[in-house]
């Protein structure tokens, strides 16, 4: 038992092999605090017991208790730092809480807002989440689901939608036509028509249509940020990346044929083929590419070092990108953080995720 739980615990420090263990890093990195019961109570039962090989069991807890309480302790450091690196980054704002509490680990979540839906042009629909509390027209943010732009939809983790919607902010969360039925740039047709419907109807909403930030996770990232750079005529305020690729053209790069995300085969179906049979799919789906001076906007990334799905590297190779071109942006980085970190709104990785993104919108929509 205490070698199992050490093996377990052990994925807060190295990425996964396979995608069978993909969903047990991230639940042993976001809800490890609680975990770490389990070899605390057999490392004292070994001592308790003595027998040959009770250090030995003893031993392996306690490594197994250190690296589940890892990333707690590793957040709590981070945190200390994370409010002036937002400044520098983006500018002074006023927060109400702490970038992460131990208290916050076990606190309850805002209750669910009305959720409206909508049907934009073309048949595709958004879910709409009313600002509260906001004292005319509130800023929107658009949420991009992930999903490998094969699967997914707009319901997906929609937690912080209700909990921005709490804090003065409108979401709408936005569907797309999914790969292989529809190549890029099709999807991002289907974002700009949802913009372009928000905006319509921005007196009905009670938003304010200058005031728009992109948000994606994963694939949603990448389009996110593409779409950011690369249509300026949507005039939007930022942009939110959370652990999302934004270089098609190096992703294919690293991407072998049997590995088992079977990367190749989903940038195949999501931009009509390889890069040399389509290069301007490659390149316009690729913000890392497309950025300039001109039309780059505020930045966030959130990466999880660890990820399994998507390379921690390449929120790392925009954040340098954007630091050269001047752009305010930050890469928050989570070293014991795997894909999909913010899936758990109190763990380690949510809550300061979390806090960097409110901490972002105030500053880009304010």
């Amino acid at each position: 038992m205490a070698m199992v739980w050490a093996g377990v615990a052990s994925l807060t420090w190295w990425r996964v092999p396979t995608l069978a263990l993909w969903k047990t890093a991230v639940i042993t990195g976001e809800f490890g605090h609680f975990l770490a019961v389990v070899p605390l109570l057999t490392g004292a039962a070994a001592w308790w017991e003595g027998g040959p090989w009770s250090l030995g069991i003893q031993m392996l807890s306690l490594l197994g208790v250190l690296a589940l309480l890892r990333p707690v302790v590793q957040a709590a450091w981070i945190s200390r730092g994370l409010p002036a690196k937002l400044t520098a980054a983006f500018g002074r704002v006023k927060m109400d809480h702490p970038p992460f509490s131990l208290r916050r680990l076990i606190a309850p979540l805002y209750p669910p807002v009305l959720v409206e839906t909508q049907t934009i042009a073309g048949g595709l629909a958004l879910d709409f989440y009313r600002a509260e509390g906001r004292v005319g027209p509130a800023p929107c943010v658009v949420m991009i689901h992930g999903g490998s732009w094969e699967a997914g939809d707009r319901h997906q983790l929609p937690e912080v939608n209700h909990h921005l919607a709490h804090r003065g902010y409108a979401v709408a969360a936005v569907s797309y036509r999914l790969a292989p039925g529809t190549v890029w740039p099709g999807q991002a047709e289907d974002i700009a028509a949802a913009i372009a419907h928000l905006r319509a109807q921005a007196s009905a909403l009670a938003i304010d249509p200058t005031r728009v930030v992109l948000m994606g996770r994963s694939a949603g990232g990448q389009l996110a940020t593409a779409m950011a750079y690369g249509r300026p005529d949507l005039a939007v305020r930022g942009a939110v990346s959370f652990y999302g690729p934004n270089d098609q053209v190096f992703e294919w790069g690293i991407s072998r044929d049997d590995d088992w995300l079977n990367a190749i085969q989903i940038l195949r179906q999501f931009l009509g083929g390889p890069p040399d049979k389509a290069p301007e799919a490659y390149r316009t789906s690729s913000a890392y590419l497309i950025v300039n001076r001109e039309n780059a906007v505020p930045t966030l990334l959130v990466h999880g070092y660890q990820d399994s799905l998507v390379w921690y590297q390449l929120s790392e190779r925009l954040h340098t990108k954007l630091d050269t071109l001047g752009v305010p942006n930050a890469l928050v980085t989570l070293p014991w953080a795997n894909h999909a970190c913010d899936f758990n709104p109190h763990g380690p990785s949510g809550q300061l995720s979390w806090y960097a993104l409110e901490w972002f919108l105030a500053a880009v929509t304010k």
